[in-house]
């Protein structure tokens, strides 16, 4: 970690706490380049702060399971931390090894990165028609108007396209007109599913919003299940004609499958909808609503899961209008001297609480907080990238982002994490992952029998166009595809 740069931000902090509070993170590269993403919102959303309802309307789509109970995020009461039932380490990673700053740092987790980045999608947005924009296709219109695009794509039917053998044409089609090719459905009944989704939005307000896609599919099927590495060519259902699918291809349809699928997930951190949400002087949230994940169970989720656990989450961040249901890759941190605000060694960062001058958070604080450490973070997560038209696929293509975040630690008696506070607004909210072992399937897949040989089998063809009318590609499909694609070369 580069100490000067992070000394600098924490005499920033030092200088002016309230305009710090304010900050939104600078973003950088993996070459330490300060980078800016494109929103998916549009300027008029940004300003009125759309995107903090927006994420919730996708958070919805999202349950668990509680005291075997199904339980549905709209129902998750919020809460603030420290510690609420809703916000605890252990709900979200799959084992809590460490609850001491001293066992990490001896454990050598002041830093880690998964074995490999989960690979970076498009988000497949809906008003570009999802998994039917023929992102291949050099005159596809990639219009702002939803209408455009469809209508481009009602002009040049796939059936025709197919039936004219044009293996180039055909290999330009979109994932949804490949995957319908591919279980022989004639009606195209997945593409047509695709664009229907827009057309409802298109009818209902005229428009539809760039935000919306399948980031929230996407995110936990980049980790979840392994990455297309070559590009694969199968026979369609007529056993004749031969279909490509690139990479993006089948990441596309396992991120539809993932989007579409029940599936249960972990989740901890509140929910806030507010967008304005009320602030002290501090510029501290004074709602309980919108404090949103504990900087303690913040920093034991990541430490454990990724550090221990070698696994990933979902990072859920509403604050941002770039960035939101992105999956976690790596951190880095420094603990930091919560009196002189610099970058310090563990034993010279934990203080005793009631030597800590002008805390000013102290009314905030733990009765059972002993003493505090500052924590400088360093996130490392993946963001989506345009799908490609390559025959390879593999982590140089990931698109990795850093992001900086400042906090305290409360510690009891022991030394134990128990709370902590946020020194920006700006900071991760929500994170979410299924559970390890999970699947996406479809109650298709329970009917779909056999091995997939030459050609899709009969059997599996009638369950794909089952699901597709919900949306939902046929798992055996999508996961045979990722294992034609992850075979070894031949000679």
């Amino acid at each position: 970690m580069n100490v000067q740069r992070i000394n600098e931000r924490l005499a920033a902090l030092a200088a002016d706490p309230v305009g710090f509070m304010k900050q939104r993170p600078e973003k950088r590269n993996a070459a330490g380049e300060v980078v800016e993403e494109p929103s998916a919102f549009d300027q008029a959303a940004i300003e009125s702060r759309r995107y903090v309802t927006a994420a919730d309307e996708v958070r919805k789509t999202l349950f668990a399971v509680e005291d075997g109970m199904v339980v549905h995020l709209e129902d998750v009461l919020p809460g603030r931390a420290p510690f609420e039932s809703n916000d605890l380490a252990q709900n979200l990673a799959d084992t809590v090894a460490h609850r001491t700053l001293a066992a990490m740092e001896a454990a050598g987790l002041t830093e880690a990165q998964l074995p490999e980045s989960p690979w970076s999608d498009d988000y497949w947005a809906i008003y570009l028609g999802q998994l039917g924009k023929r992102y291949a296709d050099p005159a596809f219109p990639r219009a702002r108007d939803w209408q455009a695009n469809h209508n481009y794509v009602l002009d040049k039917p796939a059936a025709d396209i197919a039936a004219s053998g044009d293996v180039e044409a055909i290999n330009q089609l979109s994932p949804a007109e490949k995957y319908d090719l591919l279980v022989g459905d004639t009606g195209f009944t997945l593409t047509r599913y695709m664009w229907e989704q827009g057309k409802s939005y298109f009818d209902k307000n005229g428009e539809v919003e760039t935000w919306m896609g399948i980031c929230h599919g996407w995110a936990p099927a980049s980790y979840m299940l392994p990455r297309p590495r070559r590009a694969v060519t199968v026979l369609a259902a007529d056993g004749k004609t031969p279909i490509t699918f690139f990479p993006a291809d089948i990441k596309a349809l396992a991120s539809q499958l993932w989007a579409r699928a029940r599936m249960v997930s972990r989740f901890i951190g509140g929910r806030c909808n507010d967008k304005d949400p009320p602030v002290d002087d501090n510029g501290r949230p004074t709602s309980s609503r919108c404090f949103d994940t504990n900087p303690g169970t913040w920093h034991l989720s990541v430490v454990n899961q990724i550090g221990v656990a070698k696994r990933g989450f979902v990072m859920d961040v509403t604050y941002d209008y770039e960035v939101w249901n992105q999956p976690a890759f790596g951190y880095r941190y420094s603990h930091v001297n919560p009196i002189h605000n610099t970058h310090a060694t563990l034993a010279d960062a934990i203080v005793p609480i009631a030597e800590v001058p002008l805390d000013r958070f102290a009314k905030y604080r733990s009765p059972a907080a002993k003493y505090l450490c500052g924590i400088y973070m360093e996130m490392g997560y993946v963001v989506e990238t345009a799908p490609r038209h390559a025959p390879e696929d593999g982590p140089e293509h990931d698109a990795i982002r850093w992001a900086d975040y400042v906090y305290d630690l409360e510690l009891d008696a022991d030394l134990r994490i128990m709370g902590g506070e946020w020194h920006q607004q700006a900071h991760p909210d929500f994170l979410w992952t299924p559970p390890p072992g999970i699947k996406a399937i479809t109650p298709a897949d329970r009917f779909s029998p056999g091995a997939w040989q030459d050609t899709v089998p009969p059997v599996w063809r009638l369950g794909a166009r089952n699901g597709s009318n919900q949306g939902l590609p046929l798992a055996r499909v999508v996961e045979g595809l990722i294992e034609r694609a992850n075979r070894p070369v031949e000679g």
